[in-house]
């Protein structure tokens, strides 16, 4: 039976002008349906398959507070800045520090490449820092690109997000620079740096050839390798593209597992279609129902779908999350509760505290104890002790493109660009590019 779930607004892929779109359910899937008066009809499907799209929502009480540094002129998705009609504070502000890359991925959000560019001086990046910490009051900080890890200065910048307030650092990276020189993760935990956010598409070089242009398995292999000897945290942050590494999901996870205390959880980002994507990849959303589902299947039932919750801070569509505690077999074991819900409206901002605490819990790095335990635990002391050092994040995020944005969402996001000239953007806002690669916001 076909039914209509929702009319909300988006754009048009072509024109980016604002059109309405209707949320359209046929048994399992929902798609988004809209027409562009001067372009015609798209649609794209954005959920298939359970738990039930209506069962996943969530309702929040907007938050309004903060520095809003734009007025509401044009309306959303165009007076990005943070607007008054932003409804969510800012979990985590995302810097890029360079345009520079020495990858020519096929698939990149930034279309960043290996061309020389001009950079923003320590200087300029500092005031950056305490400009967002200023304007937030607070939150985690990701260093990224381009490619970070191409500024010889990055230990600097590091240090200078620390002078700025930053509690939480994270460096986003490919990990080639990290893989070839065995002292650089520890210039970078000297400086301050609490987490690693590393590209990682798979266990084989099949999905880095599709993805990344070439074979990448041993160096991401070898970057592990020089984090682990500092003791930094690393999440695996895995691109997932249809038919190419969905059905390594679980391998992925399983990777990670054996690599803690090290590896601190595995994060998936289906594929959006923003930035830079060869022509030939059909506009197919892997959602997350999809990964869901596919983790319980590829595990063998180890993960349950059920095991995965809605977010608290950003919208309910955008993600999912789950935390286990690792036992000395290996066997992933979920703390806490799995997708239930009284469904009561809940705090947008007391959602993105909590989010903001628990990532620098749950990604930064580990101390060890003096005498590890490598039994089950039977009582509470050894629960605690193996807590402290294998507990194991999976989440997914699902980035929204010109085909399936839906600016409710927008509203409600948590992540935040800094561009160089000032404020704050939704991360997707940020990113957002027509079909000819014309962009709202990001220049260059």
């Amino acid at each position: 039976m076909i039914k209509l779930i929702d009319v909300v607004e988006s754009v048009c892929p072509v024109c980016l002008r604002r059109v309405a779109a209707n949320l359209i359910g046929e048994g399992e899937t929902v798609s988004m349906v809209k027409e562009c008066e001067e372009h015609g009809p798209f649609s794209t499907v954005i959920w298939r398959g359970p738990p039930a799209f209506e069962s996943w929502l969530r309702p929040k009480i907007g938050y309004q507070g903060g520095r809003r540094d734009t007025s509401t002129d044009k309306g959303c998705p165009y007076d990005c800045g943070l607007c008054p009609e932003h409804a969510q504070r800012t979990c985590t502000a995302l810097v890029e520090v360079t345009g520079r890359c020495n990858l020519q991925c096929p698939v990149c959000f930034a279309g960043s490449g290996n061309t020389a560019g001009s950079d923003e001086d320590i200087g300029q990046i500092s005031d950056r820092f305490a400009a967002i910490f200023a304007s937030t009051g607070g939150c985690n900080l990701q260093i990224s690109g381009g490619e970070p890890t191409m500024r010889e200065d990055l230990p600097d910048i590091i240090n200078a997000a620390g002078k700025a307030g930053f509690t939480f650092i994270q460096l986003n990276t490919n990990g080639l620079r990290l893989a070839a020189d065995l002292n650089l993760a520890e210039k970078y935990r000297d400086a301050g740096l609490s987490s690693v956010f590393l590209q990682f598409d798979g266990i084989s070089d099949q999905p880095y050839r599709v993805l990344r242009g070439r074979p990448l398995w041993s160096e991401k292999q070898r970057a592990l390798e020089n984090l682990a000897r500092v003791g930094l945290g690393v999440v695996l942050v895995a691109t997932v593209a249809r038919d190419v590494n969905e059905d390594m999901l679980w391998d992925i996870v399983r990777f990670g597992i054996e690599q803690q205390p090290t590896v601190r959880g595995v994060h998936f980002q289906p594929l959006s279609f923003f930035g830079r994507y060869p022509t030939g990849f059909t506009i197919d959303h892997v959602t997350l129902p999809e990964i869901m589902t596919d983790l319980q299947k590829q595990s063998a039932g180890i993960l349950q779908a059920a095991d995965f919750n809605p977010p608290g801070c950003e919208h309910a569509l955008c993600s999912f999350s789950a935390k286990y505690l690792v036992n000395a077999d290996g066997k992933p074991m979920r703390l806490g509760q799995g997708n239930s819900c009284n469904c009561q409206p809940t705090l947008a901002e007391e959602g993105a505290r909590q989010s903001i605490d628990a990532t620098a819990r749950q990604w930064g790095p580990v101390t060890l104890p003096s005498a590890a335990v490598n039994h089950q635990p039977d009582d509470l002391d050894d629960f605690l002790a193996r807590a402290r050092t294998h507990t194991f994040s999976i989440s997914a995020m699902a980035f929204q493109d010109v085909w399936n944005l839906n600016l409710e969402r927008l509203r409600g996001c948590c992540i935040h660009v800094a561009p160089s000239g000032g404020g704050l953007v939704p991360f997707c806002a940020y990113n957002l590019t027509a079909m000819d690669g014309c962009s709202l916001y990001r220049r260059g």
